[in-house]
């Protein structure tokens, strides 16, 4: 069978997240969705995405095919039901589709003419940007199940202090000494050539993706985590971080999300709990205008390519889109565009060229190419986003 991922009706309410990728990619707990899926699954798959997204992440439509819902997190009772889709059936949570049986050439989906199976179990999904980092607990403890079931971790160093080993697993390659973990809230899962430095200390759940550093006396409370390539110190509570990201120093991080390739200055420092303890409000892409979000606490969410120099504060319930740039002093507005440059006095329009430049040299670190793929995807959200800017 081939199985393609589809964004789904939750796309726009995971902005700015899915400006530069499908719902699938996102990563929440320890893999990706989409990781999650083939996992689960045992094969590829393909996405169905914006068009401009989809040269980079293209679809493949066989003879067969099996349309799953990526804002849902598989797990093994509903992965066992979708194995089991045959023609014209779907599966529902309430109104929600979550998969669907189609034929090769199948444009037009009426579900009136398929059979409907309910699936009443229980399952994760991601709709809302804050639900990455509010359910992330859960998609650790998941993952961490999937990860490391019948599998032996390796040996931990003497010099650490342990609490609840158990609930630890490392792979290959890992550098950890005189740090203290404390696995008894949740699993601590420390991926290949990933390091934790002396003197941090780090609360579960939690999970240090590859080749990731945790840098010196750094405090880590969960659910937190840290995507591969990335290096984390300060202060970090309940947050996810994709990949290719850097928050190397002091300051403190919240029920934030980071996207790729962003870079957090030092001593920069979110809110994550209003003055007067209200309900935080966040920007919605689709109404324009700021959403309840039920949330207490919620701090920063920062897209792909996106900056911020020393001693940045952001407001309780911030959202920065792509590739913009902060700096200076006071507290930037608690909605920063796409490709905006400045900070509390103003912002003016982040040119893409001046971007782009940026983004190879940050890339060309890692020795990965900003390909025109990724220029076309990056023009495309300059360009969509361009109502936003005042400039």
């Amino acid at each position: 069978m081939n199985y393609i991922l589809f964004d789904g009706p939750s796309r726009n309410n995971l902005l700015p997240f899915t400006y530069t990728r499908p719902v699938a990619d996102i990563r929440v707990g320890i893999l990706t969705i989409r990781e999650k899926w083939e996992s689960y699954l045992s094969c590829t798959t393909t996405t169905i995405t914006e068009d401009y997204l989809a040269d980079k992440f293209p679809m493949v439509e066989m003879e067969v095919n099996v349309m799953i819902n990526a804002s849902y997190l598989p797990n093994e009772e509903l992965v066992e039901k979708i194995k089991g889709l045959k023609e014209n059936e779907a599966i529902f949570q309430g109104d929600d589709v979550i998969a669907f049986f189609a034929e090769e050439g199948q444009e037009d989906i009426d579900f009136d003419d398929y059979h409907a199976i309910e699936f009443d179990g229980e399952v994760l999904k991601i709709e809302n940007t804050w639900d990455i980092f509010s359910k992330n607990g859960d998609a650790i403890k998941q993952d961490f199940k999937l990860l490391t079931e019948d599998r032996t971790s390796e040996p931990i160093s003497k010099t650490n202090n342990i609490i609840a080993p158990e609930n630890i697993f490392l792979e290959e390659g890992v550098k950890l000494e005189f740090a203290t973990l404390n696995a008894n809230n949740g699993p601590i899962y420390i991926s290949k050539d990933a390091e934790i430095m002396e003197g941090a200390l780090i609360r579960g759940p939690f999970a240090l993706c590859e080749s990731s550093i945790i840098k010196m006396g750094s405090k880590i409370y969960g659910p937190t985590t840290v995507g591969p390539f990335s290096k984390v110190g300060g202060e970090v509570n309940n947050s996810v971080i994709f990949g290719y990201s850097n928050k190397g120093h002091e300051g403190f991080l919240g029920n934030s999300v980071l996207g790729e390739w962003c870079n957090l200055g030092a001593d920069t420092n979110n809110s994550n709990l209003k003055n007067n303890y209200a309900e935080v409000r966040l920007w919605d892409y689709q109404t324009e205008g700021f959403a309840k979000t039920g949330l207490q606490f919620c701090g920063l969410m920062m897209g792909d390519h996106s900056k911020c120099g020393i001693n940045t504060m952001f407001n309780t319930g911030t959202v920065i889109g792509v590739s913009a740039n902060i700096f200076g002093s006071g507290f930037p507005r608690n909605f920063v565009p796409s490709f905006s440059w400045g900070g509390s006095s103003g912002f003016s329009t982040y040119l893409t060229k001046k971007a782009f430049e940026v983004a190879k040299v940050v890339m060309g670190r890692r020795k990965i190419e900003l390909d025109q793929q990724d220029e076309a995807i990056l023009e495309h959200i300059f360009e969509e986003t361009k109502k936003y800017r005042r400039s």
